[in-house]
């Protein structure tokens, strides 16, 4: 018969096997499902980007028809050319924008709302807040570890491009700050055209974040899309 003390060890290492094994499972089994958030939040940007790109062909191409008539005359196109442009014109589009900041190499789809599955999946549009193509501040959140990461090494003067169905807006970061989530006069209407983004910090925070890191940027410029014809999915 084992003695005592050998049972302990075998008890012991057996306990110790187990643990390791589950852990193992555990770890496993997140990785799978971290892999599987990554993988749903890139699809939904690339179904958003492309069908963004089409609806802004889709408008582009209605600007051009209406240089020559306010009713462009479809009696010799194929059935198939009817059907499409008919169907690229009632084509549903959620995304309502695409964010950019080239110094940061951020390019993101902008949605609306700011639920947590819209901000797993893009940035959101902030309700309450000027709409693209408004006068006033429009405000959009992202999550720090998510697509708004890169908002930690913008600077001041940095340009940002808010791109949608009307143009093109332009702007230059003029102010960044730290504030408690209690400050709501950060997305306060204002008299000019301007841009907030709003993520948590500290962006290496676990857990709630104490605090929001505020971007403002005022709009510089406004490009709406031009008549000449140009394919604006070629930017």
């Amino acid at each position: 018969m084992s003695d005592p003390e050998t049972v302990r060890h075998r008890a012991l290492r057996t306990a110790l096997r187990s643990a390791e094994y589950t852990l193992a499972l555990v770890g496993g089994v997140c990785l799978i499902a971290y892999g599987g958030a990554c993988a749903r939040a890139s699809l939904t940007q690339q179904r958003e980007s492309a069908a963004f790109d089409e609806a802004l062909r889709a408008r582009q191409a209605r600007l051009q028809q209406q240089i020559e008539s306010e009713a462009p005359n479809r009696s010799e196109w194929s059935p198939a050319r009817v059907a499409a442009y008919e169907a690229s014109l009632d084509k549903p589009v959620r995304a309502i924008g695409r964010l950019e900041i080239p110094d940061v190499d951020l390019s993101v789809m902008v949605l609306e709302g700011t639920d947590a599955s819209t901000l797993d999946r893009a940035v959101g549009h902030i309700p309450g807040t000027a709409r693209p193509g408004e006068p006033g501040n429009l405000a959009i959140a992202g999550h720090r570890d998510g697509y708004f990461r890169g908002l930690r090494h913008v600077q001041t003067g940095d340009a940002i491009s808010l791109t949608t169905l009307e143009g093109v807006a332009h702007y230059r970061v003029d102010k960044i700050e730290v504030v408690k989530p209690g400050r709501t006069d950060v997305l306060a209407p204002s008299a000019s055209a301007t841009l907030t983004l709003v993520t948590c910090y500290p962006f290496y925070h676990i857990g709630d974040a104490p605090s929001r890191y505020i971007v403002h940027a005022r709009q510089v410029a406004f490009e709406p899309w031009s008549l000449d014809g140009n394919d604006v999915a070629a930017r």
